[in-house]
């Protein structure tokens, strides 16, 4: 198991800092590779640029928390709970190959139970 982690291409967590914007205030931000990835990818999947989803993101924690005292560990966190919820979805939305697809349940049949017992 530890073999597939280490043969990871360096990049991947390799760290890159970028300077974002937040209400007029430039930050600097300093993540792995891979995370500034995942953060464009989510960021792809809700239609905006990857800084307005980190500015998004920081107003919430913020108003939820009412402090942000570890911006980037959050990210992190972030990213992998994106990743954990997407394979989640798609482990739920595979049906084994050996069993058939469900089908729907047929409807019941209205039997009209007067008439029998009239007979």
């Amino acid at each position: 198991m530890c073999e597939y982690f280490v043969k990871a291409d360096p990049i991947q967590y390799e760290q890159r800092s970028r300077t974002i914007r937040i209400h007029g205030v430039l930050t600097s931000i300093r993540l792995e590779n891979m995370v500034w990835d995942i953060l464009a990818e989510m960021a792809e999947a809700e239609g905006c640029t990857t800084n307005s989803l980190i500015v998004q993101f920081h107003d919430e924690i913020l108003a939820h928390r009412g402090e942000v005292p570890n911006f980037a560990s959050f990210l992190r966190v972030t990213c992998m709970r994106f990743l954990r919820r997407k394979l989640t979805a798609a482990e739920r939305a595979e049906v084994p190959n050996d069993e058939p697809a469900a089908r729907p349940e047929p409807r019941p049949r209205v039997v009209n139970l007067g008439a029998r017992a009239a007979r």
